[in-house]
């Protein structure tokens, strides 16, 4: 295991575990969480049901899971990067995106890394059966990153640790040997609700449960329709996920910045303005994201995210107001509806008081 520990940390990994593939007490929660339809239109999570909690079935002949986690942080991060965060929410005019999507897409960082992290293991053990994995197969990643150390889930769902909070990126190897699995280790969020209190649409329905179809990082990623009507107002400018809860946590005072430049910020993409960003063609959105995971969500999800922004800016009284009109009514002819229904929308925000927006929990 050291020599394993060994090869992540020079493949720029923080931490390497080892987890069993017997997960079926986590099945039940599974199971609950999916039959309340917390997993939205995620419909390939319903899909692949209990196989998400039984490696071995997903990929035959898995006896361990070896698992890792990558901190994400830009090396650019100042102290106090929490709060910077936090302001960059109250600039109604520019939008603002996840942290983790500033830089290159984590995927492809992960995926060629754990390779060679499954490439080494196997010059040293001689032939290996083995899937590399990164968000991109049924498995209960956060899961497996409890039972094998990388730290405990806290109340935002989120795996935390005691010295890198919860910014980094988990992923995994499926291998033919069995290895011995770390062990776990205890949850430090005692009686905070930090993340909870601070969920701008209440996605956070109790601690440890999460209805995807509230949050934000879901409605401006995962989901490809019309975005509630109710929850547009409380979306403020974030354009491509939400940290909200991250940035909140007390854990995160000890989040650690990358070793690696694939997760520098790129230039041109978090906080600015809306209305340049409006005024992006399909084929400039797909120049400008080459090489980042924003890109996977097309140009019209894209334009979509922009709107609910450009409206909640006018319902503020932005000093951009002018120009968002314009860049707004520019996109009233756009050849998707729900690109047009969202600037509709949009346009009829500044019609509308600033206030605070009410939500309903049906």
């Amino acid at each position: 295991m050291a020599q394993l520990q060994a090869w992540g940390q020079e493949l720029g990994f923080s931490q390497i575990g080892v987890a069993g593939v017997d997960l079926r007490d986590a099945e039940p929660g599974l199971l609950a969480w999916l039959k309340a339809g917390f997993h939205g239109s995620m419909d390939y999570m319903q899909r692949h049901g209990t196989k998400r909690a039984r490696p071995a079935e997903l990929i035959p002949g898995t006896l361990s899971v070896i698992t890792a986690r990558m901190d994400y942080l830009p090396r650019s991060t100042l102290p106090g990067w929490q709060n910077i965060e936090m302001g960059r929410l109250q600039s109604t005019g520019t939008g603002t995106l996840a942290l983790y999507a500033r830089g290159r897409d984590y995927h492809k960082v992960l995926r060629s890394r754990l390779q060679t992290l499954a490439d080494r293991l196997a010059a040293h053990l001689g032939p290996l059966g083995h899937r590399v994995f990164t968000d991109s197969a049924p498995v209960l990643e956060a899961e497996l990153a409890t039972r094998s150390g990388l730290g405990w889930r806290g109340k935002h769902t989120l795996v935390l640790h005691r010295e890198a909070g919860s910014m980094f990126f988990l992923g995994e190897i499926l291998v033919d040997v069995a290895l011995a699995p770390t062990p776990p280790v205890e949850p430090h969020c005692g009686t905070c609700s930090a993340c909870i209190d601070i969920c701008p649409t209440q996605a956070i329905v109790a601690p440890y449960q999460l209805d995807a179809r509230r949050c934000i990082s879901y409605l401006t990623i995962e989901h490809a329709g019309s975005i509630d009507e109710q929850l547009r107002p409380l979306m403020g400018n974030r354009i491509y996920g939400c940290d909200d809860c991250q940035s909140v946590c007390p854990w995160n005072k000890y989040a650690q910045v990358s070793t690696l430049p694939d997760f520098d910020e790129r230039e041109g993409l978090n906080g600015q303005s809306l209305v340049h960003l409006l005024g992006w063609s399909e084929a400039v959105f797909l120049q400008r994201t080459e090489g980042s995971a924003i890109r996977r969500i097309g140009h019209v999800r894209w334009l979509r995210n922009l709107a609910v922004a450009a409206g909640n800016a006018l319902r503020a009284g932005d000093v951009s107001a002018p120009a968002l009109r314009v860049a707004l009514q520019a996109r009233l002819g756009h050849e998707s509806e729900i690109v047009r229904e969202h600037v509709q929308w949009a346009l009829a925000q500044e019609t509308f008081k600033p206030g605070i927006a009410q939500i309903s929990q049906t």
